[in-house]
């Protein structure tokens, strides 16, 4: 495995999944919003709390089929970006970070509005400078957790379990005393269902802990058991105390003192304890209420801790998985090497924190701004699980599914209610006049502060998508292969190894023939090639008109397949002849691919694209990006016919035990050939011992010899320690006659500006060169996916 693709332990269980959703899910939200929420909707927010639990517990049930299909770090982010592709997959990994950043804020302001009381009464001058003590709170424990989680997770966890127990104890006793107390409610709505349903997007903060369980599902142990039921769980249980905490506070403190209070569940036990001084000898209702004040203020403390404490977590975890799929810089993407935790992220994360504490958002805004980004991300999480139901990748296993009862029913309800939680938030139903000139245009609604920073948020995570990663970031949206999905084949059988030739140069066409051959013959059983020519023509004439004018060029093409079956007989190999007209000659040879079930296909190369090709592509472009089967490029060197000193570039590329394995196949077929692997490796660093390459570069031809499985082949092993990888690669090349390597993982804008090594191998040689990449199946495009489904 190479540095950047470093994997973290798998130390968090249950319990410890469980606590760090429960956490964040019983914190701020349960001591902080019910003031916040009471102005907004009075005692009806207790169903804006059930209706976030009922959005929640959908988007809940999504991810844990999601996340125990691909248990990986990232959560939302991954699912988004494997299924959707990373255009999505930017959005929703930059909206998570800004999302859970914001939530950490607002859960650090949370504990500074809290911790003011407990220590007012004991320190003067905290008194004369209640706004800047919150501020100065909030960013000392902001930086503390920042430094707790830079230090490891087991570490977080242990902390996470104290605490929620704790909380769940202390509000389990407050409910009970509430309701003994006989709350009794008022008017019930009197701002109106639109409100209820604006304030589902202001509480909605509150219900972001079981994404926090998926975001480090590459953590848990056994994510298939553990997963679904701690993201369950973690959403049912607070949703149930949420409510109840409305309905105690709301109906024990008047709704104008209640909206007022910063500290609203210390208030509502301040009155809640002195109705029980009868029955506790020695207490007097004062000292009780004192009492009940100061355990609510340490409970919030304790909560709000917890909650920004499983954010920051959290979105380290989404940076360090948007740093892994090349969304992010590769510097983020970086493991301690002894505490094994992304620090860097962590880092990052906690200073971007302290900024929104330090400029002074308000605590609202940080809470609503966190529910928008999250409720867009939860969109895009059902569209995912849909679109991987319906592509049903090799990748994508899920132990745990929605249940077929409730499927599709679940992500279209879940995404509808997402999306109507957005408009309700964001927009306010006032029309609004802009002017311009003599002109004037009126809108019939208009954004809220909050629509606004999160179009902003998303339009920046489009931005970001199309100026740095769209060029490094790989293409992976499976929304193609969802729209028009592959009939799984029926074994029929078939144990033919089979390669597919596309002939087209009579000069390369025997040379081609034989590599197909060498592969041919190195597997056990039967083996054949297919040889196949395709005559483009273009749109305007019908292909049956071609073949009636053009016989010069269908001659020919017969002349060439017939030239192929004279080869073949010299080879000793099996081969069909399939000649094609069609309109697109790499549209054509891929067909074959599909129907014969080919395990490789073979096409000839000159060792280079032109500017032009690079933009619009050429014909070996396609077939490359979408063959389900290997594929080998091959330059044709002066002395085909030579193949005697083959040598193998080595790298850590997963292309390369393919070429590996085309090239002991080539060795094979030829008496007297030689097979060597080269690898390259940089200098010793300073204080490291000098041998310390030539091992690495060792160990590395020994791994990719193992996985290529051609241990039986003899072969040399060579390495080479330079500072200037491509010139020394130049430079021992030129010794061998056949040189193989693994296809490039450059993106097609860094090859048009600077060429990929390949190229430079195949235009600065006089050598055959061999490309060879391995098979994998590239996901359809949806323009290519929507003509399929119109094609029936």
């Amino acid at each position: 495995m190479s540095e950047t693709e470093q994997e973290l332990a798998r130390d968090l269980g249950f319990l410890e999944a469980y606590t760090i959703g429960l956490g964040t899910m019983i914190g701020a939200g349960i001591f902080v919003l019910p003031s916040i929420a009471a102005e907004a909707a009075g005692p009806a927010a207790m169903v804006s709390f059930a209706l976030g639990g009922v959005v929640s517990l959908l988007a809940a049930l999504s991810l844990s089929e999601l996340a125990t299909g691909m248990p990986k770090a990232g959560g939302s982010y991954y699912y988004v970006n494997r299924a959707l592709g990373p255009f999505f997959g930017s959005i929703v990994g930059w909206g998570m970070w800004a999302g859970l950043t914001f939530a950490s804020a607002f859960y650090m302001l949370g504990f500074g509005q809290y911790l003011l009381p407990l220590l007012t009464p004991h320190v003067d001058i905290l008194a004369e400078m209640t706004a800047l003590g919150k501020t100065v709170a909030a960013l000392g424990m902001a930086a503390l957790l920042t430094g707790v989680n830079y230090y490891g997770v087991k570490e977080t966890g242990d902390l996470q379990n104290v605490i929620v127990i704790t909380l769940v104890g202390l509000i389990l006793a407050f409910l009970t005393l509430g309701l003994l107390s006989g709350p009794t409610i008022g008017e019930f709505n009197p701002e109106g269902w639109p409100a209820v349903a604006a304030t589902v997007g202001t509480v909605y903060v509150s219900f972001i802990g079981f994404e926090v369980i998926a975001t480090s599902a590459e953590e848990i142990k056994n994510p298939s058991r553990n997963l679904p039921l701690a993201m369950i769980a973690a959403v049912v249980t607070p949703t149930i105390l949420y409510v109840g905490v409305m309905f105690i506070s709301t109906g024990t403190i008047p709704l104008d003192i209640l909206a007022d209070s910063e500290v609203p569940v210390k208030i509502v036990a301040e009155d809640i304890l002195p109705g029980f001084a009868s029955i506790v000898p020695g207490l007097s209702p004062s000292l009780l209420a004192s009492i009940g004040g100061t355990v609510m203020i340490l409970g919030a403390v304790l909560a709000t801790v917890s909650s920004a404490n499983a954010s920051i977590l959290s979105a380290a975890r989404v940076n360090f998985a948007m740093g892994r799929d090349q969304i992010l810089v590769e510097w983020l993407n970086e493991v301690h090497d002894r505490f094994r935790t992304p620090y860097r992220a962590i880092t990052v994360t906690g200073i971007i924190t302290l900024v929104l504490i330090a400029i002074g958002v308000g605590i609202g805004t940080l809470a609503e701004v966190a529910s928008f980004m999250y409720l867009v991300t939860y969109t895009l999480v059902h569209v995912a699980v849909v679109v991987l139901r319906r592509a049903n990748p090799d990748a994508y296993e899920p132990t745990f599914q929605i249940p077929s009862v409730l499927y599709p029913v679940v992500p279209i309800l879940g995404a509808a209610g997402c999306l109507g939680v957005l408009v309700q938030m964001s927009t306010n139903m006032v029309p609004y006049t802009i002017a311009f000139g003599g002109m004037s245009l009126t809108a019939p609604v208009q954004l809220t502060i909050v629509g606004m920073i999160g179009i902003v948020l998303i339009g920046f995570g489009i931005g970001w998508y199309y100026l740095y990663a769209r060029d490094r970031a790989p293409a992976m949206s499976l929304v193609g292969d969802a729209i028009a999905p592959e009939t799984t084949a029926a074994a029929d059988g078939d144990d033919v190894y089979r390669v597919v030739v596309s002939v087209a140069n009579p000069d390369t066409e025997r040379d081609l023939l034989r590599k197909a051959a060498a592969s041919a013959h190195a597997h056990d059983g039967e083996a054949e090639i297919v040889a196949v020519n395709v005559i483009e023509v273009p749109d305007q004439t019908s292909l049956a008109q071609d073949l009636t004018f053009e016989e010069e060029r269908v001659d020919r093409q017969q002349e060439l397949l017939a030239a192929a079956r004279d080869v073949a007989v010299d080879l000793d190999v099996g081969l069909r002849t399939r000649a094609i007209v069609g309109r697109d000659a790499a549209s054509a040879v891929l067909d074959v691919v599909e129907d014969e079930n080919a395990d490789q296909v073979l096409l000839g190369w000159t060792g280079k694209r032109s500017r032009r090709e690079h933009v619009l592509g050429s014909t070996i472009d396609p077939i490359v990006g979408h063959a389900s089967c290997d594929v080998t490029l091959v330059k044709r060197g002066p002395k085909p016919d030579e193949c005697e000193d083959v040598m193998v570039l080595v790298g850590e590329g997963p292309h390369t035990p393919v070429a590996a394995r085309r090239a002991a196949e080539y060795v094979a077929s030829t008496e007297g050939a030689s097979l060597t692997l080269l690898n390259i490796q940089p200098p010793a660093e300073e204080g490291e011992d000098a041998v310390e390459p030539v091992e690495a570069g060792e160990a590395l031809i020994e791994d990719v010899i193992e996985r290529a499985s051609v241990t039986e082949t003899a072969y040399e092993t060579r390495v080479v320690v330079d500072a200037d990888t491509e010139e020394a690669i130049m430079d021992a090349a030129a010794a061998y006659d056949t040189i193989c390597v693994g296809a490039t993982r450059e993106s097609a804008v860094s090859q048009a500006l600077f060429g990929s090594l390949p190229e430079h191998l195949g235009t600065d040689l006089d050598r055959t060169v061999v490309v060879a990449r391995g098979s994998e199946r590239s996901p359809m495009s949806i323009q290519d996916a929507l003509i399929k489904r119109l094609e029936g």
